[in-house]
């Protein structure tokens, strides 16, 4: 059995932390410290209770350097971050000899992504960007399936994404495009690149509407014909998901027919950290096309 690795975790009071702890946690390995300026992160004791936290990114720099000149170096830091910040702690984290797990989006420009890549050259170390849609077993079917496909058939796809957020959101820095891109970014980046990675490169994009709470749009992908809506307000439920009490609605269909994906959705952060443990995670070139498209919406 291979050798515990050690984690840093950034970001660990987060929405997202709690996924990313679990992935260490179920793949064997240790998180030695972890960082937020937030204190509210009770949720490491279910996972890493003996893990050192700080609030104080200068004293979480000094810890790692410390640890490094024992001979305990980290080996990989994982980045649960606000998103204008990912560009600054992968940096980090391939400065301080250690490989970056990173939250979508990887950064919010694509000339951000020229830069990390540099910077991978002259560390050594390797960027992975979570894209777990990519490891959906619905995913994967329906890609396969396209690609027996001959190279002329051209699919009509509509995505239609609503996640119901109060009004702390536009409060947080998740409101605020320049910290995290808007919405299209925010919650509509592995959607984007799930589908790039299924039916092709991006010919055309058009944006139809674009708000601090909505976005929609026209895709025109190789084997694709993209029409895509987003939203956090919930007043764009449809009525039955409303009546049921439930406040997401997702979902994707293919030529009219229902792409069911709902299952597991969020299981996929360990099977993503399985794959980079094996060398197999998707990289900077992988997280860029995405990235392309939600920069050229704002």
């Amino acid at each position: 059995m291979a050798k515990p690795k050690n984690f840093a975790l950034i970001g660990a009071a987060g929405y997202i932390a709690p996924r990313h702890l679990k992935a260490i946690k179920e793949t064997n390995n240790n998180l030695v410290a972890a960082l937020d300026p937030f204190d509210s992160v009770g949720i490491m004791d279910s996972y890493f209770p003996e893990a050192d936290f700080f609030t104080e990114f200068e004293r979480f720099d000094r810890h790692l350097d410390k640890l490094k000149r024992k001979g305990e170096k980290i080996d990989y830091v994982s980045i649960c971050s606000p998103n204008y910040l990912h560009d600054a702690h992968i940096r980090f984290a391939l400065r301080h000899g250690a490989h970056a797990i990173c939250e979508k989006p990887l950064v919010l420009n694509p000339w951000n992504v020229d830069a990390l890549s540099e910077i991978e050259k002259e560390t050594g170390k390797k960027i992975f960007n979570i894209l777990q849609l990519r490891l959906h077993p619905s995913i994967i079917k329906l890609k396969e399936q396209v690609e027996k496909e001959q190279s002329n058939v051209t699919h009509d796809i509509d995505l239609t994404y609503i996640t119901s957020r109060g009004h702390w959101y536009h409060r947080s820095w998740k409101g605020e495009e320049e910290k995290s891109g808007g919405i299209a970014t925010n919650i509509g980046i592995h959607f984007f690149d799930m589908l790039t990675w299924v039916f092709g490169k991006v010919l055309e994009s058009k944006k139809d509407t674009y708000t601090h709470d909505k976005a929609s749009g026209i895709l025109k992908l190789e084997k694709a014909n993209v029409k895509w809506f987003l939203s956090i307000n919930s007043e764009d439920l449809p009525g039955n998901i409303k009546k049921e009490g439930q406040r997401t609605f997702r979902s994707i269909t293919v030529d009219g027919k229902q792409i069911e994906f709902s299952a597991g959705f969020t299981d996929l952060h360990t099977e993503s950290y399985k794959q980079i443990l094996l060398g197999n995670g998707f990289g900077c070139n992988e997280a860029k096309q995405s990235i392309e498209i939600v920069s050229k919406l704002r």
